[in-house]
């Protein structure tokens, strides 16, 4: 045989079997390889898989890109398999977790790259979905069927899909854990130029009425990494509603999610079992800021910012950021308020009406005769993020008898322990810092927090702490004082009941109003005197506080007003727990006075009603003394009724100054305080002033 032939021989044979090849791919009945495929696939998911209709392979070339030559002239086989079902996982116990599908397609199609085979890729440029239909369930212990097992092996073939495009559909969600029922119906839009997809939610979620609309692109690009995908929500869950529009440019790794994202509800704390982020509780709110997001091997990370809106009747703006991590997810950023209204403040700590409870889902617990908020912390959710939020105030609106101005704190959260510190308070022209540390992991019982604070106060002046007192108003004087307190309770009710430490304030210098001084002492006639020639101030010398706190029991060790007219010595007890005043107020006049009915005073009732009344039995004596008088002899009735006073009647100012300067302490939480309550003797030294002039 000659060469010539030969190579003819050897060409046709080159070019005859791909041919037939072709020619037996193409008119090959497909449906034959469909037990195989099925078990293959199977096997792969761990779960059933059938095609349980026709699949067919169809060829047809595919534009490809300039200067590939022959490749271009290669056909793609298009693969097309209809009726496909994937089915759910099973449990060792119970079996398969749902007894419908988990999926089914009434048609899938997809386009297959020959040329990657070559390189173990299966390439698929276009995967459509035609009528989808997807059951997603989990069960109360944390099963679900949507998560499909990991190969221990390693696996040969990798998959690429550029592009995913879907047609009418639904998806059903029944979530045992977070109590929801949910069906998205999804409809094709032929003739929308931005929008090729539009669904409809309808059901329940965590136990409330859910429903929603929305639109999205009809194709998602997975490779193309500028192309937008847009999106646009309107979705309510109960009285918590979201809006969002924006699109998503980058779906491998949402590194170009931009939203515009709009929150609304009664309360923060309702956005949990939507967002998986713990907020506090809030009065109704409503904010629309940017929406950002990236998503890797190491987590992902959430960033709303620039958002604007409003909480209660105060003004909100900042950044917060979510960052998953081990053992928590991590929420950080800045909120400030322009104009905050103080009493937006409340619901953090359960302060707020029973109406405003109702409102944000709370029950109505707090009595009627009680100031301490008892609604219980929600501490079973400290433990689910770590935070540290950075809060600030530049106005606050509040009641004239509130002298706050201005607040600063930093909120940490970590390992279920909460911390507010420092917590700034600008107050009647000076400031109270504090530190206070919430510690939900060591508590004693259910729910029990250790809790701790230490506030200090510096240059309260007396006039704006109390500005409805018209007496005080040219009074002169700045109250500073320190307070160490600790309990384990699981509100702030229980951890007043149950603190221990000590409370401390003095003032060191300033003026007072004689007219109140003599009104507390019941000189009557000074009163008069003052009345029609005028108020005017009188020194003081100081004034110092020191309480000691027993199991909720505030203990007054010493209590002096001392100035150059009169001696005020306060004693008695302050129960936190019963929220109930039990003082006795002796005034001790400087000086003579005519007509002076001096009894101690006793400030009693509870802290929403506090009575203040007179020794009657003090006054009932000199009353009585000044009618036996009267009968004798008339010009003596009037000697039990005045007052001569003491010359030398002083407190030791230096001294209880120096005591009321130290340092509050407290023991550990729970643990009772090893300082004395035993009352501190008011010693007495001659007065700088003499008797004061009348």
């Amino acid at each position: 045989m000659r060469p010539r032939t030969i190579a003819i021989a050897a060409a046709l044979v080159i070019v005859s079997v791909p041919a037939i090849a072709l020619v037996v791919l193409h008119n090959f009945d497909w449906n034959r390889a469909r037990p195989w495929l099925n078990s293959r696939a199977s096997e792969a998911i761990g779960r059933p898989f059938a095609v349980a209709g026709d699949l067919t392979v169809t060829w047809s070339r595919v534009a490809g890109k300039p200067g590939e030559g022959w490749r271009n002239m290669v056909p793609w086989p298009r693969l097309l398999a209809k009726d496909i079902h994937i089915g759910n996982p099973s449990t060792p116990t119970a079996g398969p977790i749902a007894a419908t599908d988990m999926a089914a397609v009434r048609e899938l199609s997809f386009s297959l790259n020959p040329f990657a085979l070559m390189q173990k890729k299966i390439s698929i440029p276009l995967l459509s979905f035609d009528t989808p239909s997807v059951n997603l369930v989990r069960t109360a212990n944390g099963a679900n069927n949507w998560t499909f097992p990991a190969s221990e092996k390693p696996q040969p073939w990798r998959i690429a899909i550029n592009t995913i495009s879907f047609s009418k559909g639904s998806i059903h969600l029944a979530d045992a854990v977070n109590r929801a029922d949910l069906t998205m119906t999804i409809d094709t839009l032929d003739t929308d130029p931005v929008y090729g997809l539009a669904w409809k939610l309808s059901g329940r979620f965590n136990g409330e009425v859910a429903s929603g609309e929305g639109k999205a692109g009809g194709v998602l690009s997975l490779q193309n990494q500028v192309e937008p995908f847009p999106l646009m929500a309107d979705l309510h869950f109960g009285k918590t509603a979201i809006a969002l529009v924006g699109t998503l440019t980058k779906p491998s790794s949402l590194a170009a999610l931009d939203l515009r994202v709009k929150f609304s509800g009664v309360s923060m704390a309702r956005l949990e079992p939507l967002t998986g982020v713990v907020l506090p509780e809030t009065p109704p709110f409503a904010t629309e800021g940017h929406l950002v997001a990236t998503l890797g091997a190491g987590g992902s990370h959430w960033t709303y910012k620039n958002f604007q809106g409003r909480v209660g009747a105060s003004d909100i703006s900042g950044m917060l950021g979510y960052q998953t991590a081990k053992p928590r997810a991590r929420l950080s950023g800045v909120v400030v308020s322009k104009q905050l209204l103080f009493s937006d403040l409340a619901p953090l700590i359960g302060a707020d009406s029973n109406a405003s409870k109702l409102k944000r889902g709370a029950p109505a617990v707090q009595p009627a005769n009680k100031v301490f908020p008892v609604e219980p912390f929600a501490t079973q959710r400290w433990t689910g993020i770590d935070a540290d939020i950075q809060f600030s105030a530049e106005k606050i609106v509040r009641s004239k008898n509130l002298p706050i101005d201005k607040l600063s704190t930093n909120v940490h959260l970590k390992d279920g322990v909460l911390r507010l510190s420092p917590l700034n308070f600008n107050v009647a022209g000076g400031s109270i810092t504090s530190d206070i540390k919430l510690d939900s992991g060591g508590g004693v019982g259910k729910n029990a927090i250790k809790g701790e604070i230490k506030a200090t106060a510096r240059g309260l002046r007396v006039k704006q702490l109390f500005p409805s007192v018209e007496l005080l108003k040219e009074s002169a004087g700045e109250i500073n004082g320190d307070a160490s307190l600790s309990a384990v309770g699981n509100s702030v009710a229980s951890l007043m009941a149950a603190s221990n430490g000590e409370f401390k304030t003095f003032i060191s210098k300033g003026t007072v109003s004689k007219l109140l001084l003599e009104k507390m002492g019941l000189n009557l006639g000074s009163v008069v005197l003052a009345t029609f020639t005028g108020d005017h101030q009188v020194k003081l010398n100081c004034m110092a506080t020191d309480f000691a706190v027993t199991q909720g029991m505030m203990h007054a060790r010493s209590f002096i007003i001392d100035t150059e007219a009169a001696l005020l010595d306060v004693t008695g007890d302050i129960n936190l727990a019963q929220e109930q005043l039990d003082l006795t107020i002796k005034p001790g006049s400087k000086g003579m006075r005519l007509f002076s009915l001096r009894a101690p005073l006793y400030v009693k009732g509870s802290f929403k009603d506090p009575q203040v009344s007179v020794d009657k039995g003090v006054m009932a004596l000199k009353a009585g003394g000044a009618i036996a008088l009267a009968v004798l002899a008339p010009v003596t009735a009037v000697l039990p009724l005045i007052n001569t006073g003491r010359r030398d009647e002083s407190s030791d100012c230096e001294r209880l100054l120096a005591a009321a300067r130290v340092k509050s302490v407290a023991p550990p939480p729970g643990k009772l305080a090893r300082v004395s309550t035993e009352r501190r003797s008011v010693a007495t030294k001659p007065a700088a002033v003499g008797g004061a002039k009348q």
